[in-house]
């Protein structure tokens, strides 16, 4: 979001870069570049009050990989929204995901319940969070993003060589399309829901690039390593097996993505 705004030749916003440390170097780099920064942190109500004082509007979001707990992000989220209201911002977009308790019941056993009351713990806290910032009536557009193709290049999902020597990666996608988009790109989104003014508050907009399957996945990244890149299915109770941390959720969210695609599961 950031770099979208100091890369617009428009400058129609000023960046704020809020920071759990204002000397750092990424923060430095943004300062350089013409970014206000403020040092705030997600856990701590105050400093998120002070960081939003006299913006306009605030991109929301949380990083569940950083803690892998759903009850940590939800009061994370409740900070940014409650801060947005002390605020009295005019515009904010929350980073948000489906809660897919909506539908796939903990009830329904095709899909292992995790933590004791999530099914995907990274969608299902993010789209539990979305009425705290309703509940407050702060004009807000809640914005799905979708899968990283930035995670393939990194976050443990790039291509590892094979025992033949052949660069492979593995989804539990079957031969299904992922809805995907490249982290720089949801900056680009966001700007341009900024820039229609209150058009999309009160909205839940989805985004996404292309919709790949992992064998279109592979034939594009051939090309970016300039050598064969080959695509294996993986089922999702194998991936949820393979003991990485974040695997059960992963593999949640595969078989979501995949079954709810082929509507024979989840409706």
């Amino acid at each position: 979001m950031l770099r979208a705004i100091l890369d617009d030749p428009q400058q129609q916003f000023q960046a704020r870069a809020l920071t759990r440390n204002a000397n750092s170097d990424k923060a430095q780099e943004l300062a350089a570049r013409g970014a206000e920064v403020a040092q705030a942190d997600l856990d701590d109500l105050d400093s998120l009050k002070k960081a939003f004082k006299g913006a306009y509007g605030a991109f929301c979001v949380t990083n569940f990989w950083e803690h892998f707990s759903p009850q940590k992000e939800l009061v994370q989220a409740k900070n940014l929204a409650e801060a947005a209201s002390d605020a009295g911002l005019e515009h904010v977009i929350w980073s948000t995901l489906e809660d897919t308790r909506k539908w796939v019941p903990l009830s329904d056993d095709r899909m292992p319940t995790l933590m004791d009351n999530y099914k995907v713990p990274h969608f299902d806290a993010k789209g539990e969070a979305n009425h705290e910032f309703s509940d407050r009536g702060v004009p807000t557009t809640f914005l799905l993003t979708s899968f990283y193709w930035d995670n393939l290049i990194s976050f443990g999902a790039e291509p590892k060589r094979g025992a033949d020597g052949t660069l492979e990666f593995g989804l539990a996608m079957a031969d299904k399309p992922l809805p995907g988009i490249a982290s720089a790109d949801i900056g680009r989104c966001a700007l341009g829901i900024f820039r229609r003014g209150t058009e999309f508050v009160g909205k839940t907009l989805g985004i996404a690039g292309q919709h790949l399957t992992g064998e279109q996945m592979a034939a594009s990244l051939s090309k970016a390593f300039g050598e064969p890149v080959r695509y294996t299915p993986i089922e999702p109770d194998a991936y949820r097996a393979l003991g990485f941390p974040g695997a059960e959720d992963l593999g949640n969210m595969y078989q979501f993505k995949r079954e709810r695609r082929t509507r024979t599961v989840f409706r």
